[in-house]
């Protein structure tokens, strides 16, 4: 197999080997802004929790962005697509532990609500790319 300029060359054909830049996904830096507001706020979180909701939060936070570049350094597409599958769940889980935490008073309801808002915002525009790809 010869490779030149990204392109493979097998026996019968030529194929590209696609190069993604997670950094060019919108979803990326809605992700990545997410985990940094997720680190802000849990900041001021009860000492109590440190190891148990707020350690489970920031861990959801930055799984979602980590996956999306995790999967975008993948060479196959069903690579891709099950990292993007494992953002989504991330995504759905932060969001939960979220509402979680601001239902036990650990959020002003204003940064609640746009917290909430974020992760929605993220698992919507995850649920779009994968299902762009799969079509």
């Amino acid at each position: 197999m010869h490779i030149h300029n990204g392109w493979t060359q097998s026996a019968f054909s030529y194929t590209y080997r696609r190069m993604r830049d997670h950094t060019k996904l919108k979803v990326f830096g809605a992700a990545d802004d997410l985990a940094l507001a997720i680190y802000r706020e849990t900041m001021g979180w009860p000492q109590s929790e440190l190891f148990g909701l707020t350690s489970q939060v920031r861990r959801a936070a930055v799984s979602v962005p980590s996956n999306i570049v995790e999967g975008s350094a993948r060479h196959s597409e069903g690579d891709y697509l099950r990292y993007l599958d494992i953002a989504y769940g991330s995504s759905k889980e932060l969001e939960y532990q979220v509402s979680l935490g601001g239902r036990l008073g650990f959020l002003e309801e204003e940064c609640f609500a746009r917290l909430l808002n974020h992760c929605g915002k993220v698992s919507r525009m995850l649920n779009g790319l994968i299902r762009s790809l799969r079509r």
